[in-house]
């Protein structure tokens, strides 16, 4: 355990990390697009070379970070690593451990460090399947008929009819989501110095980045925000809360849980604690939960937040809450984003197998550090 200083006298128990994927190609592309997906030679979606290095500098960032928390090799008392089903974000954790774990033995040129995926239909804890959930839906409906909403449509109409032209897209297809992959196509394609389309000008990019942050702020913010955040962030905050919860009770040895997700992952958390910035996160953003025993033997949380790799991570306080904040207050003021069953609370007619399926993996990486906790003191004995 690290023990920040004397006068502190305050304990590193646990760390829970939230992060983004690294560098990747576009989703997808549109009919006019003249650069098509020959232009990636991985194809879509796929993490970029760059987008390694990134994870790996944030690993290397983690392992300076913790250097006094965690074991220099790996040990799987020590960490669990999960990430989504995608290939960009389990090549993102693996390159993230390459950094967090240097190998310093030159027989072997790399030591695998296990990654955890349920998959994606079933996962509801870092890509919750808001399209099914009937309530969430409903709230949608309800925030996208606000005045202030339409307004905003009505604002773009013309901008939305110049961009049917430009990208030969159906009018079905012109949605602020539509809008936003168009935006996302044309930014990997900047970021990868790829000749944008003559109308893909500075003024348009700007546009199509706000619609893309109002789109955002429509789904986390707007309207009966605490709601929508149960049915999104709140079910990965309550794990986090949950788990170190099991940690403490039955004193096992886990440090780390490590999530290796996207930016929606990182937004619906972040909108559910209050503390979203309205900005989207980068690629390999990180958010990180730090528990910590007091010296009276109670608990606090605190938080950072890393969204540029030139610049220390940014401090993140619980609005209505000091840093470190209390882990019972903590607790006492997220309750109202933490859902208690999700499956009721959307009211979906019939509950799948989803709902089982997403217990056993929350669980899973603990009943394994457990089992490994139990055979350590056996072997003691």
């Amino acid at each position: 355990m690290l023990l920040l200083s004397a006068a502190q006298e305050r304990t590193l128990r646990f760390v829970t990390l939230v992060y983004r994927h690294g560098d990747r190609s576009p989703l997808g592309t549109y009919p006019t697009d003249p650069h098509k997906a020959a232009a990636w030679p991985h194809g879509f979606q796929q993490l970029s070379e760059v987008g390694i290095w990134q994870q790996k500098a944030l690993g290397q960032f983690l392992r300076e970070r913790y250097a006094e928390f965690l074991s220099t090799s790996y040990k799987p008392q020590e960490i669990y690593v999960r990430s989504t089903d995608y290939d960009r974000t389990i090549m993102s954790a693996q390159a993230n451990l390459m950094g967090l774990y240097p190998n310093s033995n030159p027989q072997i040129a790399w030591k695998p460090v296990p990654i955890h995926t349920v998959p994606t239909k079933y996962d509801k804890l870092l890509k919750p399947p808001t399209r099914t959930c009937q309530r969430y839906q409903q709230l949608m409906e309800e925030t996208i008929n606000l005045p202030s909403y339409q307004a905003k449509l009505e604002e773009w109409k013309s901008f939305m009819e110049k961009m049917a032209n430009y990208t030969g897209l159906k009018s079905e297809q012109l949605t602020l989501r539509g809008l936003w992959k168009v935006y996302d196509t044309l930014f990997c394609q900047k970021t990868h110095n790829m000749t944008l389309p003559s109308w893909a000008t500075p003024q348009v990019l700007a546009t199509l980045s706000e619609i893309e942050m109002f789109n955002i702020e429509a789904h986390v913010g707007m309207y009966a925000a605490q709601e929508k955040a149960r049915f999104t962030g709140g079910l990965l905050l309550g794990a986090i809360l949950s788990n170190f919860s099991k940690i403490v009770c039955q004193d096992l040895p886990l440090k780390m849980i490590m999530y290796s997700a996207h930016d929606s992952t990182l937004i619906a958390l972040q909108g559910a604690l209050g503390v979203y910035n309205g900005h989207p996160p980068p690629y390999t953003a990180c958010h990180g939960f730090e528990f910590y025993q007091e010296s009276n033997n109670s608990f606090s949380i605190a938080m950072f937040y890393r969204n540029r790799s030139d610049q220390q991570p940014h401090v993140l306080a619980l609005p209505g809450c000091p840093t470190p904040c209390p882990l019972p207050l903590f607790i006492h003021l997220t309750r109202r984003v933490v859902p208690q069953d999700w499956d009721a609370e959307c009211q979906n007619p019939q509950r799948g197998p989803g709902h089982t399926v997403i217990a056993l993996a929350a669980v899973v990486g603990l009943l394994s550090v457990a089992l490994i906790g139990m055979g350590i003191l056996y072997w003691r004995r």
